[in-house]
């Protein structure tokens, strides 16, 4: 999937990932596509709960070995 900007908040644990996501996605233009990497296992239902909260799309979610990969377009 194309994407705009990356983020990697492996190694970080709840809400880190959610935090960094949030300041990161606010400098995005409405359209625009971010992957978000982490490995909190916690971060499915993190990353479901923010985008229903804040209106922002979760295109897909995947987990890719020890990693979990989320692909956010902003609002």
């Amino acid at each position: 999937m194309n994407f705009d900007r990356e983020l990697d908040a492996s190694g970080l644990n709840c809400p880190l990932p959610i935090l960094r996501t949030k300041k990161a996605i606010n400098e995005l233009s409405s359209g625009q596509v971010m992957k978000v990497m982490a490995t909190d296992p916690g971060a499915v239902k993190d990353f479901e709960a923010f985008c229903k909260q804040t209106g922002n799309a979760l295109l897909e979610h995947a987990q890719e070995s020890d990693r979990f990969v989320f692909f956010i377009r902003k609002q």
